[in-house]
């Protein structure tokens, strides 16, 4: 049975930061594994592996902290501007590998924050559409300052997760609280919802599409 979920300001903070700590937490995780082989080991071979692990988890968590700083943080004063490019920088970053690509269909413009902000956690959402991977287009829909976007998923093993709509909705599908698991695609109704538009996320044929109108 859904319901409307309310949560305290202090309590979506607090799920907020739990869920930028997920995030954090497994590559900060293999930089402290690669720096205690490093001490261990006098094995040139191994040394060479625990370096280049170290390097790779660095650049990963760099670019988790750039992504979350858009997507979750304050990004500038109230009112502020953010460049799409900015935004588009941050998501290769973050969501780009081996296993999922993404098109990013929309110009590089100044937009206010919060629409950047609900971009990026729009592709956020439509990510765990493709569990095994594929690719996330963006597209816009309008343009100017009221642009709003469209984030089509494609890929083998594609699904909707039951409560994604219903979070997006500012619902708990199953009447549970809020957790740090359910936060993300709480917030991104939120913003939505703050910016006058409304986030959906709907299976058509064999695409997932994450709008937000």
């Amino acid at each position: 049975m859904s319901g409307a979920v309310a949560l305290e300001a202090l309590d979506l903070a607090a799920l907020l930061c739990s869920r930028v700590c997920h995030d954090l937490i497994s590559p900060t995780g293999a930089i402290v594994n690669g720096l205690e082989v490093l001490d261990e080991s006098k094995d040139e071979e191994t040394r060479t592996f625990a370096l280049d692990l170290i390097r790779k988890s660095a650049r990963n968590a760099s670019a988790r902290l750039q992504f979350c700083r858009l997507a979750f943080g304050a990004a500038g004063s109230a009112g502020a501007q953010i460049d799409l490019g900015d935004g588009e920088k941050v998501a290769r970053g973050f969501i780009e590998d081996e296993k999922v690509k993404v098109t990013w269909n929309l110009p590089r413009v100044l937009m206010p924050k919060n629409r950047v902000k609900l971009l990026l956690n729009m592709l956020v959402v439509a990510g765990h559409a493709i569990p095994r991977g594929g690719t996330l287009t963006i597209d816009p829909i309008g343009e100017g300052e009221e642009m709003s976007f469209k984030v089509s998923a494609v890929g083998n093993y594609l699904r909707v997760p039951q409560a994604m709509p219903s979070l997006l909705a500012g619902e708990s599908a199953s009447g549970d609280p809020i957790d740090a698991h359910a936060i993300q695609p709480y917030y991104t109704g939120l913003l939505a919802r703050h910016c006058g538009l409304v986030a959906t996320m709907v299976l058509d044929g064999e695409t997932v599409i994450v709008a937000a109108q």
